[in-house]
């Protein structure tokens, strides 16, 4: 396994991955019974800008870097606010040095009696987050592959909570290795909600994938675009996905605002859009 995220830490396909996990957490929070948070790649937790590897890319400064003196419309900025809060909490000195990843997205909104399972298969990945949350024991840190997890911790005990699927598309049959991954998962706890992570390169096959989804059976699944982009070019990540499955109420109609609001910040020219799909529904 080669892959690691500090190389893309704050890139726009974090800012919608992140920012559109924030609005699902926000539904979670609005019961006070307990939540269980499944993390199956989740990477070291937070990053380091200033570091070696993300200034190899420079990606961040095209993501979290143009939106962090950025104000947009009051509607959009409300939608964004809770991945703001996150950003920010890590850099109380006022400019943007560290980015939290999906965990500590999480751990920034979540409350002392919310649970997080992290899961990383890379050894010195899986050892930086063991460090980081060590003292927290609401956090429990698993260095073992992403989708065997899945497979043995779901349903949790709290019986109500999020699974992101994030994996690091090294494999060439990613694609479908996450949709069987869910449709297990699924079978066994079918009111969870899961979010599947996908870059889009060519969008002829993240839409293929989209339709696989809408075959599966399952019966309420919304898929959140961002373009940056024309999608033609499979030697560029042109994009990013989430599928959400049991999605929140709002979150169609918040997303609706979002992604469109996001994307003449971090695309380029006409082709840069989001869109949000009822997968289900195009099947």
């Amino acid at each position: 396994m080669n892959y690691r995220h500090s190389y893309h830490a704050g890139n726009f396909a974090d800012v919608v991955k992140h920012s559109t996990l924030s609005l699902i957490l926000l539904h979670l929070l609005k019961k006070d019974t307990p939540f269980r948070y499944l993390d199956t790649h989740a990477g070291i937790g937070a990053y380091d800008l200033a570091a070696i590897e993300p200034n190899k890319t420079g990606e961040w400064k095209g993501g979290a870097g143009a939106l962090w003196d950025l104000k947009l419309s009051a509607e959009v900025e409300a939608l964004l606010a809770p991945w703001r809060q996150a950003v920010k909490a890590l850099n109380p000195d006022g400019g943007l040095r560290f980015y939290p990843g999906s965990p500590e997205i999480v751990r920034a909104l979540a409350r002392p009696q919310d649970r997080m399972t992290l899961c990383e298969l890379h050894p010195e990945d899986a050892d930086a987050l063991k460090r980081r949350y060590r003292r927290d024991d609401t956090v429990s840190v698993v260095e073992i592959d992403g989708y065997t997890a899945l497979n043995a911790y779901v349903p949790p005990k709290e019986r109500r909570g999020l699974v992101l699927i994030d994996p690091p598309f090294e494999e060439p049959d990613e694609f479908g290795r996450m949709a069987s991954a869910l449709q297990k998962a699924h079978a066994k706890w079918p009111t969870g909600m899961y979010a599947l992570w996908y870059p889009i390169k060519d969008v002829r096959e993240t839409d293929a994938f989209l339709a696989g989804l809408g075959k599966c059976g399952i019966p309420s699944i919304l898929a959140a675009e961002l373009w940056i982009r024309r999608p033609n070019d499979p030697g560029l990540l042109n994009g990013s996905g989430l599928a959400v499955v049991n999605p929140p109420w709002t979150l169609e109609k918040d997303l609706n605002v979002l992604l469109p609001g996001l994307a003449p910040a971090l695309g380029s020219g006409n082709h840069a859009r989001g869109r949000v799909l009822r997968v289900a529904d195009e099947a």
